[in-house]
């Protein structure tokens, strides 16, 4: 697994795009994304669902940071969908 800067990956997004690897992408330190070339069968189920849960919690707490309700990420996904057709 590759770890590049925003910066590093911005620079190099056609050639970090085509890699084989996954990347993590990193803002100060933070992580601000990953990457994963497909197929992601290459990759046990067990690492897949500790990635998924692990960034699913990160959203979780951000929005219940910023004060989100579920009802609200709910509706903007609603008009979202009725406005891109």
């Amino acid at each position: 697994m590759k770890l590049l800067t925003v910066k590093e990956f911005k620079d190099s997004a056609t050639k970090a795009l085509k890699s084989k690897e996954p990347i993590i992408i990193m803002r100060r330190g933070d992580m601000a994304g990953i990457f994963f070339p497909t197929p992601l069968d290459a990759f046990p189920f067990e690492l897949k669902k500790d990635i998924f849960l692990s960034i699913t919690e990160s959203i979780k707490r951000k929005l219940k940071a910023r004060g989100v309700r579920e009802e609200e990420v709910l509706g903007d996904f609603e008009r979202h969908r009725k406005t891109r057709r």
